[in-house]
C-alpha cells in the first residue's frame, strides 16, 4: 500500500526562512496576546488583575464570571439586537456598494472620474464630522432610537465602492460586450455576470462590515435610548457601572462580545484570502 510523503523543506531553504517564521510567530503573538490576556482576567478568581508582567493564564481558573455576566444583564437581547443591526449593515452596504460601483467600473458617462474621486475624498475625513448632520437627518425621518436609524447612515461608504469598483474593473470588457451583443442589457449584465464574478470580493467586503459593524459603539449609543435597543457593543459597558469594581466581569462581558465576530472570521478567512487575490482568475 502506498504511503503519502509530506514535503520537506531543505536544511538551507529552512534557514533561510527561519527568519520569516519567526516574525511571524511575533506578531501572531502580539495580535493574539490582548484577547488573551483579556481571558485570563475573565477566567481568574484571584485579586491580582494588574499586575506585571501579567500572567499568561490564571492557576485558579474558573468560570463563575460568564454565568454572573449571563445573569447580570440581558445578553440574549443585546446579541439579538447586534445580530439584527450588523446583519442588515452587512447586507445594505453589499447592495449599495455594487451598485454605485458597477457604473463607475463600466459604464461611460461625463463626470464618471469626478464622481470616484468625490466619494474616495470622504475617507480623508473621519466618521465622527458626520454625526451631526446624521442625527439631524436620522431624527427628521423619526427614526432616532430605532435599529434603522443605526444602520441607514452606515451602508454607504467609500471603502466598499472603491472595493466593488475595483472588482468589476477585474472583470474583462470582452465578456460584458460579448453579453450586450447577446442582447443583455445594463441590468442583466450586472446580476448576472459581473455580480457572480465578484463574489470574492463581496465576501472580503461582508467580512470587513461585519466586524466593524459588530464592534461599532459610539453611533448606536448616540442614536439608541431604549436599553432594550442596545447592541452588545453598548450593552456590555452596563457591567462597568453595575460592576465598577469586578474588572473581571467586564473582561468576561468583553470577551462574551468578541466570540461571535471572532468565529465568523475564522470559518470565513478563506473567503477573505480569495477576495485579496482577486476575483476573476
Amino acid at each position: 500500500m502506498a504511503t503519502l510523503a509530506l514535503p520537506r523543506l531543505a536544511p538551507r531553504r529552512l534557514l533561510r526562512r527561519l527568519p520569516d517564521f519567526i516574525l511571524l510567530l511575533a506578531l501572531s503573538f502580539a495580535c493574539c496576546y490582548p484577547f488573551i490576556w483579556t481571558l485570563g482576567i475573565a477566567v481568574g478568581n484571584g485579586e491580582q488583575v494588574f499586575d506585571f508582567p501579567p500572567p499568561l493564564w490564571p492557576k485558579d481558573a474558573g468560570w463563575q464570571h460568564f454565568a454572573a455576566v449571563w445573569d447580570a444583564i440581558p445578553l440574549g437581547r443585546f446579541l439579538w439586537n447586534s445580530l439584527c443591526i450588523s446583519g442588515l449593515t452587512t447586507l445594505g452596504t453589499l447592495a449599495v456598494s455594487a451598485l454605485a460601483a458597477f457604473p463607475l467600473a463600466k459604464l461611460r458617462f461625463r463626470g464618471r472620474q469626478l464622481v470616484f474621486y468625490a466619494i474616495i475624498a470622504t475617507l480623508l475625513l473621519p466618521s465622527e464630522i458626520n454625526f451631526i448632520s446624521n442625527y439631524v437627518t436620522i431624527t427628521r425621518l423619526g427614526l432616532d432610537d430605532s435599529r434603522l436609524g443605526v444602520v441607514l447612515p452606515s451602508i454607504a461608504g467609500a471603502f466598499g465602492i472603491y472595493l466593488m469598483k475595483h472588482a468589476f474593473e477585474d472583470i474583462p470588457d470582452e465578456i460584458v460586450d460579448a453579453a450586450r451583443m447577446d442582447g443583455a442589457n445594463d441590468w442583466q449584465v450586472f446580476w448576472r455576470i459581473c455580480l457572480p464574478l465578484a463574489r470574492p470580493y463581496l465576501a472580503t467586503l461582508g467580512i470587513f462590515t461585519l466586524v466593524w459593524s459588530w464592534n461599532v459603539y459610539v453611533w448606536p449609543s448616540v442614536v439608541l435610548k431604549t436599553p432594550d435597543l442596545y447592541p452588545l457593543s453598548v450593552g456590555v459597558l452596563y457591567l462597568k457601572g453595575a460592576f465598577a469594581t469586578s474588572t473581571r466581569m467586564v473582561a468576561a462581558g468583553a470577551v462574551l462580545a468578541i466570540l461571535p465576530v471572532l468565529a465568523v472570521f475564522v470559518f470565513c478567512q478563506r473567503y477573505l484570502m480569495r477576495g485579496m487575490d482577486g476575483a476573476v482568475k
